[in-house]
């Protein structure tokens, strides 16, 4: 007979405000391959690339499963697994290619998962995993920035979930002025509790920057090109279609992508992001990193993630939503 787990999914692409849009599923236990554990998902949390999966990626019918943070526990593990084993608490993103985390129980290579934060519990720590792995790998792959790095880096939208951790990871383990931006009052407080030197208007960007982390590059380039130094660099994780970089030149501005899937989409056998959640969690229980959490919903259920997503779609969130709980 075979084993069965709840879920939570898609089967047509519907506004979120539709009852169908996401639905409680029950579907069979994967089993786990030579590199996978098998968690027991504790607690997750909702990104912009769940709504785009959402919005986007039609499954004609079948059941689709969405999500790429997570937090639980390893039930069993692969034949080829050395890095966990059962009963070990884990933290992750996973991969784009396969089924999401918003099931009781999900698979995950080991190489993209790591040790939870002890002084975390699961919904604290869920709201972490890809927001710190795209965070890091922007400053420390992309930038190729050092302890001993100096200059300035303008964060946008600061205090949307990647801006929140990015902005903590820059001004304590780096030497930038880290300017973040943020509009309302309570953003902007938001922003300067994670560390940063100070806060600008969306609309008052500062010039003389050497580096800028942007989630939202339509229509920028202009202002870009103006506010940046000469050989200044920009790492952007949006797609706006139709991007003319051109105006860029003239400075010898570089331009970087940030896709945290990456490595798991071509680099299956690198190690590296268990490495940096390893990182992350070690600086976490020291007191130097925070938590991004600021809305729990309990119960992953079609009703909690709904909810969750709506949050997310609004595009006004300060940090991150978690929901938690089956």
């Amino acid at each position: 007979m075979t084993e069965l787990m709840r879920a939570v999914g898609y089967r047509r692409n519907l506004p979120i405000t539709d009852p169908e849009s996401l639905l409680d599923l029950s579907l069979p236990v994967p089993e786990p391959g030579d590199h996978d554990l098998l968690v027991r998902v504790e607690a997750v949390s909702v990104n912009p690339v769940d709504v785009k999966q959402r919005a986007g990626s039609n499954p004609h019918g079948k059941p689709r499963v969405l999500g790429w943070d997570a937090a639980g526990i390893v039930e069993r593990v692969g034949s080829a697994v050395t890095l966990f084993r059962p009963g070990d608490e884990v933290w992750y993103a996973g991969s784009i290619t396969r089924s999401g985390t918003n099931a009781e129980l999900h698979l995950v290579d080991e190489r993209l998962a790591g040790p939870k934060p002890f002084s975390l519990s699961f919904a604290e720590a869920a709201a972490l995993p890809l927001t710190s792995l795209t965070a890091w790998e922007t400053l420390f792959d992309r930038l190729r920035l050092t302890s001993a790095s100096t200059g300035t880096l303008l964060v946008l939208g600061a205090a949307g979930g990647v801006g929140s951790i990015l902005v903590q990871l820059a001004r304590q383990l780096t030497g930038l002025e880290v300017i973040g931006t943020a509009s309302r009052p309570e953003s902007r407080q938001w922003v300067l509790g994670r560390g940063a030197h100070r806060v600008a208007g969306h609309d008052d960007l500062p010039g003389g920057v050497d580096y800028i982390f942007t989630p939202h590059s339509a229509g920028m380039i202009p202002a870009f090109a103006k506010i940046l130094r000469p050989y200044g660099e920009v790492v952007a994780i949006d797609e706006p279609p139709h991007l003319d970089l051109l105006p860029l030149k003239s400075k010898s501005i570089a331009w970087h992508w940030e896709l945290m899937f990456t490595r798991a989409l071509h680099d299956p056998a690198s190690t590296a992001q268990h490495e940096i959640l390893r990182q992350v969690a070690a600086l976490v229980d020291k007191g130097v990193l925070h938590t991004t959490m600021t809305r729990r919903i309990d119960g992953i259920t079609a009703a909690g993630m709904r909810e969750a997503h709506a949050i997310v779609e609004a595009g006004s969130a300060i940090g991150k939503t978690v929901v938690s709980g089956f």
